[in-house]
């Protein structure tokens, strides 16, 4: 299953805004014009599915609140609203699925808050649409979306397990290496990668040796003098590990644990097992930290040829700054999505036909898109304490 199309009202930066979205989507734009807060978007649908503690109140509540989720550019209206289309893997790209929730505090008393919008269409057949009869007269069962609750999704659960399955890992080599050093409460969900290790070991032997096969193969031409990849366990403590092979002098070479790994072989590491793990949206934010330029260059061939040779060929959206990622001639311009920052918030828009041409001549996105994300005012930065 694809998400095809979101639209949005009042999610963060976004006052009104919607994106068609292909199966690899690259996500481009300056700083502060909104990434990370559309990436968050299928995080929070993400956590709305939750079957075990979600739901919208929870996911709400992770972001601060509603003031701080809500669009700064809405001033009358104070409903924030998704709309999100699915389409069925391997048939037409028009919707197999539409889900629409919209929700705002309540105006008076506790200020709850409350659904006020939650729809969802079937092959052009809406199978609900809240507020009913029920939430009418139990205004209570608005703090709860449809979507969230075992018991009232069965028609539609399909959506309901594709979005909890959502996947985000922005991994940091460092709490990777010295977690246990660091100490301190893990994030729900990991996102930046501090159980990736215990995750590698949930994974069954056969489906984990088979994934660390392919991973030893990038690595093989990506890291200089690598050789070998292999999980084991500490026979002591049992805390689970990698450990890679390097050719040395030495006849047998040498053995290393991650924690002695380059922060660009983690991240790569990180990036693979993500991309062969999962058949749900995979959410990737600026991959080509850490990574060498070569390296990054090959990020788009890479995640296609990875893809290709999986069961189920799951969704990738990507957001980057990398002019060596942008510059792969293999990037269709109908996958790219550019965010602009305005006085009213962020827009989406898809390349332009002027855009579309220069690349038609052989030009790269990183040729003609990207230098439009890049800051005004930015050659002002190298004269600034002047």
């Amino acid at each position: 299953m694809h998400i095809t199309y979101l639209k949005l009202k009042n999610w963060r930066n976004f006052r009104d805004a919607e994106i068609h979205l292909s199966p690899r989507t690259y996500v481009i734009g300056p700083n502060a014009s909104g990434k990370s807060n559309l990436l968050d978007v299928f995080r929070f649908l993400r956590d709305l599915s939750k079957p075990a503690g979600g739901g919208l109140q929870k996911a709400v509540k992770d972001r601060d609140g509603i003031t701080k989720l809500r669009c700064l550019h809405a001033r009358k209206d104070t409903e924030v609203r998704l709309e999100v289309h699915l389409a069925e893997e391997g048939e037409s790209p028009e919707p197999a699925w539409k889900y629409i929730l919209g929700f705002k505090p309540e105006g008076k008393g506790t200020h709850r808050l409350l659904v006020s919008a939650e729809q969802v269409w079937r092959e052009g057949r809406c199978l609900f649409e809240r507020p009913n009869t029920h939430d009418v007269q139990d205004e209570q069962l608005l703090t709860q979306t449809h979507l969230e609750q075992i018991q009232a999704n069965g028609e539609f659960r399909d959506i309901a397990d594709f979005f909890s399955n959502v996947t985000y890992l922005h991994l940091v080599p460092q709490l990777l290496k010295y977690g246990d050093k660091i100490g301190g409460q893990r994030l729900e969900d990991d996102p930046f990668g501090q159980g990736f290790l215990e995750r590698i070991a949930k994974c069954p032997a056969k489906t984990r040796d088979a994934r660390l096969r392919k991973i030893t193969k990038a690595l093989s031409a990506a890291v200089p003098q690598f050789k070998d990849l292999r999980f084991q366990a500490d026979k002591v403590s049992g805390r689970p590990h990698l450990e890679a092979l390097y050719e040395h002098h030495r006849p047998h070479g040498a053995w290393q644990r991650e924690e002695h790994f380059s922060d660009g072989t983690l991240r790569l590491i990180g990036l693979l097992w993500s991309l062969l793990d999962g058949d749900s949206l995979l959410l990737l934010e600026e991959p080509e930290l850490s990574l060498n330029q070569g390296v990054v260059e090959q990020i788009p061939l890479l995640i296609d040829r990875l893809l290709r040779q999986s069961k189920h060929r799951r969704q990738v959206i990507i957001s980057t700054h990398s002019e060596a990622l942008l510059g792969n001639p293999g990037i269709d311009g109908r996958d790219v999505v550019v965010l602009e920052s305005t006085t009213e918030g962020s827009r989406i828009r898809g390349i332009t036909q002027e855009e579309h041409l220069s690349l038609q001549a052989g030009l790269s996105v990183a040729d003609v898109v990207l230098p439009k994300t890049r800051p005004q005012e930015v050659s002002r930065l190298g004269s600034w304490g002047q």
